[in-house]
């Protein structure tokens, strides 16, 4: 952990560029200019980020942590055997929790002045307010006489509504502690660039409650009206008229999948400005079954579903290991479907500068590429950071849309 305190530091004098607005990113006015105003919003392809929110664990609270960690991890072989399979196959390297949680994202508003297009927010009910105010470890901490914690900002944690953290009781510090603030400062970006590409924004609305610590926070689960109260939020911070929604796609089709396999998503011309949220678990497609009770094929919904190909709701599949599922996301980005996908895995390639990831997830066509190493500098010391190829904000889907040039990108 000695050695991780001491790379921080030392690239903590290239925070300030690394963190500044990528100058070949272009402005809200020239995102992918020269492209056809036709182009349908899956023939894109955008950066995004992952855990965009978090910013890093004090590491003293990991090495608290890492042995619960690991009891945790060694109790994987008593998952179902579909769940387990899922699990390697999104976090195939194996690494300690250390180095998953090892990257450092700047504020959402500095990501996006950068050219990211796609963000990743996880949503933690709570609807009496004050479960996540006094996290178990920096408790535990202190009373081990430590007094210089890295700071938590614990606004409006005493309110009730859905809170912004990865992991309760460890990794919990956040640029935007709650949704609404999240939502504020994408709200405010938008309006100062009304003419940016489509806004993809993953929710992961957290399920588990399985901690590595003693005496942990009990969080709450979704049901299907903290769901109904969670699109409520939405609509109220941003409008009607901001989002894309299952209806929007869906139209005069039967089911959403027909629609999407019929290529009904909106044009880029009347997409600018707009935002689509589409919403995961990590056990699954299954965590999320609620948001469907009495909205078939996401009838009335905000936010789009992680599915399975072929279901009625299925429209935006997740398929984060780019080199295992290299084929399955080619053929299903030519079904209609839009994939998010990764080019880095709990920070692996940014430690041994590997970029074959990357390399297979820009080239497969995924509209969405995630990363957790999108400026410059790491704390592993190599080169390794991801843009989008050609730079700016978004291109062409080099595989829906290999014809298309825009200048300026």
């Amino acid at each position: 952990m000695m050695k991780h305190t001491v790379m921080a530091a030392a690239l903590a004098g290239l925070a300030m560029m690394a963190f500044a607005p990528d100058t070949r990113a272009a402005s809200a006015a020239e995102e992918v200019a020269g492209a056809p105003e036709t182009l349908k919003i899956n023939q894109l392809q955008v950066l995004g980020t992952h855990n965009s929110y978090a910013m890093p664990v004090d590491p003293r609270v990991l090495a608290l942590a890492a042995p619960g960690f690991e009891r945790m991890m060694s109790r994987l072989q008593q998952m179902p055997p579909a769940r387990r399979a899922l699990f390697e196959e999104e976090h195939p390297n194996g690494v300690n929790i250390q180095e998953a949680l090892n990257y450092d994202h700047p504020d959402l508003k500095t990501q996006l002045d950068s050219g990211v297009r796609s963000l990743e927010i996880d949503v933690n009910p709570d609807p009496k307010g004050g479960t996540f105010s006094d996290p178990v470890a920096y408790r535990m901490l202190r009373a081990q006489g430590v007094k210089d914690l890295l700071p938590f900002d614990s606004t409006d944690l005493d309110k009730p509504g859905y809170k912004v953290l990865h992991i309760p009781d460890v990794d919990f510090r956040s640029h935007c502690p709650t949704l609404a603030l999240c939502l504020r400062q994408i709200r405010d970006w938008s309006d100062a660039h009304p003419r940016h590409v489509p806004l993809f924004i993953m929710l992961e609305a957290k399920v588990d409650d399985a901690s590595p610590l003693p005496n942990p926070t009990r969080t709450v689960p979704f049901d299907a009206k903290l769901f109904d109260d969670l699109d409520a939020e939405i609509l109220s911070a941003l409008g009607r008229e901001r989002l894309i929604t299952p209806d929007d796609v869906r139209g005069a089709y039967p089911t959403l999948n027909q629609a999407v396999r019929a290529g009904n998503w909106p044009t880029l011309a009347a997409a600018r400005g707009k935002i689509l949220f589409f919403m995961i678990t990590a056990s699954g497609p299954d965590g999320t079954l609620a948001y469907l009770d009495g909205h078939p094929s996401l009838k009335g919904r905000v936010a789009f579903l992680r599915a399975q190909p072929g279901e009625d709701h299925a429209a935006v599949l997740l398929m984060d290991n780019a080199l295992v599922r290299a084929d399955d996301i080619r053929r299903y980005v030519r079904q209609g479907y839009i994939i998010r996908t990764r080019s880095d895995i709990e920070t692996y390639e940014a430690k041994v500068n590997d970029r074959g990831r990357a390399q297979a997830a820009f080239a497969g066509g995924a509209q969405i590429v995630s990363t957790d190493f999108e400026h410059p500098g790491n704390a592993y010391g190599t080169d390794y950071m991801v843009r989008l190829p050609g730079g700016g904000p978004a291109r062409c889907n080099p595989l829906l849309a290999p014809g298309c040039r825009p200048s300026g990108n």
